[in-house]
């Protein structure tokens, strides 16, 4: 069985043509998605998604960048989805210091306060990192959750050390298929079997044989067998290997007839 650890299925991309994009995910052997939402306006899609489409769990959670238009009082309207709908997460949550226009404070401060929402709930996380991978780890450190996943990591094998420490595994998707992306290669290669979840994004972050066109989780079974070559092992072995990670760190996924 393959897990999506992070799919934006309600997303716009897949207005025309949802119900097929989520047959052909399970017609693919892709059991389980997990949907993140990203902002207040959109807990209601992420909602009616995982009720519409069986293996579907969802995340709620304020993206960073989605900060600057969100108000102060949607941290209360979070608060209340957690305590009616019992998500498995919070997310997605973090910081991005790529895109210069949203502010670094206001993305923290919103960070910091799903943290402490996610540690009162008793829910792991699901984190964007994106530059800012130092930032995120200081808060985590400083506001224990119940671990998470690290969503499309690129970072350092010493940071990818201090998520482990930290209960998180290491999300990986299309972005390991490129062959110049040497780094998250050797990442994905050697990394303990226990610290790696598979992953698509979709409709984002498209694998390399997409040629820029919309990802969607059908195609997670290609990643899963790049991953397999990258650590010799087979594609089986990367499906119960990845699925086991990701109920670990998320047990709702356990539970969840979502």
């Amino acid at each position: 069985m393959l897990i999506d650890s992070h799919c934006h299925l309600d997303a716009d991309e897949f207005a025309d043509d949802r119900d097929a994009v989520h047959a052909a995910a399970l017609a693919g052997g892709v059991e389980r998605m997990l949907v993140p939402a990203v902002a207040v306006g959109n807990f209601s899609a992420v909602r009616d998604c995982v009720l519409c489409y069986p293996g579907c769990v969802a995340a709620y959670g304020i993206h960073p960048l989605y900060v600057n238009n969100a108000q102060e009082s949607d941290l209360a309207v979070l608060r209340q989805w957690l305590a009616a709908e019992r998500p498995v997460a919070v997310g997605e949550i973090g910081l991005d210091h790529y895109v210069a226009d949203v502010d670094p404070q206001r993305q923290e401060f919103f960070f910091v306060e799903q943290l402490k929402l996610a540690r009162e709930f008793g829910l792991p996380v699901v984190v964007h990192a994106r530059r800012a991978i130092d930032a995120v780890l200081k808060q985590l450190r400083r506001i224990r959750v119940p671990g998470g996943i690290a969503h499309a990591f690129n970072g350092s094998r010493q940071q990818a050390d201090e998520f482990i420490k930290l209960g998180f595994v290491l999300g990986f998707g299309g972005a390991m298929t490129f062959s110049g992306s040497t780094h998250i290669r050797h990442l994905a290669a050697t990394l303990p079997d226990s610290a790696i979840a598979l992953e698509t994004d979709a409709p984002d972050i498209p694998p390399a044989w997409l040629g820029g066109a919309r990802n969607q989780p059908a195609e997670l079974p290609r990643i899963a067998a790049v991953l397999a070559g990258l650590r010799g092992v087979s594609v089986a072995a990367v499906a119960t290997m990845t699925a086991e990670n990701i109920r670990r760190v998320v047990p709702g996924m356990n539970s969840s007839a979502g």
